[in-house]
Parts: C-alpha cells; sequence; structure tokens
C-alpha cells in the first residue's frame, strides 16, 4: 500500500492556512555547535579568521569565535521550515537578509514567521506566499531577519493526493 503523497507533510500550513499579517513562533530552538560552524565555514570556502581561529579571536573585543552569518541565517530558515513551506512546491527567493547581532558557539536560535503577502500564482494548485523570518538568540536578541517567498501548495488540490 502505497502512503498519500500529504500524509508527509503537515495538514496546517497549505496556501489557504496562511493569512497575510500572521505571525507565527516555531516550537523548536538549535543550539549552534563549532561542528555546524566551522564546517559550513570550511565547506564554503570562507577564510575569515573570526569564524574558526580561536587564538586571533581572544584578543578582539568579541573575545571569541564568532559563527558565520550564512549558518545563521540558514539555521533560522531551517527553523521556519516544517510550518512555513513544508508544503512548498518551490522557493521563489530570499531577500533583505540582514545579521544584526553576533551568533557566537553555545547560543540557541529560535525563529519567528510573519507573513508578508499572499497572492495567486501561476499554477492553479498554488499560491505565492512571502515570509518575513526573524531570528532571535537565548536572550531574545534580534540576530537575522531574512524575507522568503515560496510557492504553496493548495489544500483544495493536494490535500486528498
Amino acid at each position: 500500500m502505497k502512503a498519500k503523497l500529504s500524509s508527509l507533510t503537515g495538514n496546517y500550513n497549505y496556501f489557504e492556512d496562511f493569512e497575510v499579517g500572521m505571525v507565527m513562533r516555531h516550537t523548536r530552538g538549535k543550539t549552534v555547535t563549532p561542528l555546524e560552524n566551522v564546517m559550513t565555514t570550511n565547506l564554503v570556502l570562507n577564510t575569515a579568521d573570526g569564524h574558526f581561529n580561536e587564538h586571533v579571536m581572544e584578543a578582539t573585543a568579541y573575545g571569541k569565535i564568532l559563527c558565520y552569518g550564512g549558518v545563521n541565517f540558514s539555521l533560522v530558515l531551517g527553523l521556519a521550515s516544517q510550518d512555513c513551506i513544508e508544503n512548498a512546491l518551490a522557493e521563489l527567493g530570499l531577500d533583505n537578509i540582514r545579521l544584526s547581532g553576533p551568533v557566537f558557539h553555545g547560543d540557541t536560535l529560535y525563529a519567528y514567521s510573519e507573513v508578508l503577502s499572499k497572492e495567486d500564482g501561476e499554477r492553479d494548485d498554488a499560491g505565492i506566499i512571502e515570509f518575513r523570518h526573524y531570528g532571535v538568540n537565548q536572550r531574545d536578541e534580534l540576530i537575522a531577519q531574512i524575507d522568503r517567498r515560496a510557492l504553496i501548495k493548495r489544500r483544495s488540490h493536494w490535500a486528498d493526493r
């Protein structure tokens, strides 16, 4: 017996479920570890000492390694994904990425999302939602903000598949 496609995703995050102005606090948090920071920094060939050289960073105002901004906003996007784009057919764009505060190994990130716009897509089975994702640390300090557009399935076409 084959599982229905709709059983693989949530039933609360179709295009019809989002309203402009809606704000969601996402349940999960993620503590940033040296593994994801240093590994990702090296994988993308970012050679800035600030992301992996403890000796150099001890002599700076920060006093310790800074997490690479690409890791920070990627984690925020990931934390928001289950609620916002689990039923996406396509990611259409990321814009206005703002990194507004330092993140260090051991900080725990959380995410909130706001629905900025909602419009029909070119396809009958999906529409376009624009989200603004906010990332905060364990002290509720804003560390990142990202605008994301996605093509989201319509329940009317996908819920029974």
